[in-house]
C-alpha cells in the first residue's frame, strides 16, 4: 500500500500535521458523530483487505480516532481522555478480542441503536472481493415547465416560434370562473397552472388586457 494513499486518507483528520476535531459534525449527537467516523474507517480498511501490508493502516487509524475522541471533547467541553474512558468497548472479532469505541441511541420501546469505531483486525483476507460498482447514471428530469418552453409552441394560439412564460403569484389572482374571465385565466384555471407558455403576441394582449387568440 503506497505511503501517499495513507497520507491523503490522514489529510482528511488533520490540521498543521496533528489530529484534529471535525467542526461541521460537532453539535450532532454522540452516536451520529462516531457512526461517521465509524463508517468512514470501515469502508476504507474493508477496500484494502487484500493488500499484504494493510496493516499499516494502523497510522489511519489513530490519526481517526484521535479526531473524533477531539471532536467528541469539544462536544462536551471535556478532554479526549474522558472521552476514551466513556465510549471505549471490547469486542469479539474471529481473530479475538478487539478493542473499540461506541455511542448508543437508546429509542423508547425499541432495541437501542449503536455506532463503533474500530474493532476490525488489520489482517489480509486473500478471499476479500472488491466491487467497484460503476454508478449509475444519474437522472434528472426536466422540470415541466422546461419541457413545455421546449416546445416552442404557444398554449393559446399553438403559434410557434420564441416563447414567454406568463406567471401568476396564485391561482386565486385568475378571478372567478365565467364570461368576464380571459381565455387565458381560463385555460391556467383549468389547468391548475400559474404559468403559461404563450407567444409574443399573446403575451402582449394578455398584458394589454386585450383579448387572446384561443385555439388550445
Amino acid at each position: 500500500m503506497p505511503r501517499s494513499v495513507i497520507q491523503a486518507k490522514c489529510s482528511r483528520y488533520l490540521q498543521r500535521g496533528q489530529p484534529a476535531r471535525r467542526t461541521p459534525i460537532i453539535n450532532r449527537d454522540d452516536y451520529t458523530i462516531v457512526a461517521t467516523y465509524g463508517a468512514e474507517y470501515r469502508g476504507i480498511v474493508q477496500y484494502y483487505l487484500l493488500a499484504g501490508d494493510v496493516q499499516r493502516l494502523h497510522r489511519l487509524r489513530w490519526v481517526m480516532l484521535s479526531s473524533l475522541l477531539r471532536t467528541l471533547a469539544s462536544k462536551h467541553h471535556s478532554t479526549p481522555t474522558r472521552m476514551a474512558r466513556k465510549h471505549q468497548a471490547k469486542i469479539i472479532t474471529p481473530s479475538g478480542p478487539r478493542v473499540c469505541f461506541e455511542a448508543t441511541l437508546h429509542r423508547e420501546g425499541r432495541k437501542p441503536l449503536v455506532a463503533r469505531f474500530g474493532g476490525i483486525p488489520l489482517q489480509r483476507q486473500k478471499t476479500a472481493v472488491i466491487d467497484d460498482r460503476q454508478p449509475d447514471g444519474l437522472h434528472h428530469p426536466r422540470k415541466e415547465l422546461i419541457t413545455r418552453l421546449l416546445k416552442r409552441r404557444c398554449e393559446l394560439c399553438e403559434q410557434t416560434g420564441h416563447m414567454n412564460v406568463h406567471h401568476v403569484r396564485t391561482l386565486a389572482e385568475l378571478g372567478p370562473p365565467g364570461p368576464t374571465q380571459p381565455a387565458w385565466a381560463a385555460v391556467m384555471a383549468r389547468r391548475k397552472r400559474k404559468a403559461l407558455v404563450v407567444c409574443d403576441t399573446c403575451h402582449d394582449h394578455i398584458h394589454a388586457g386585450q383579448p387572446t387568440t384561443l385555439t388550445a
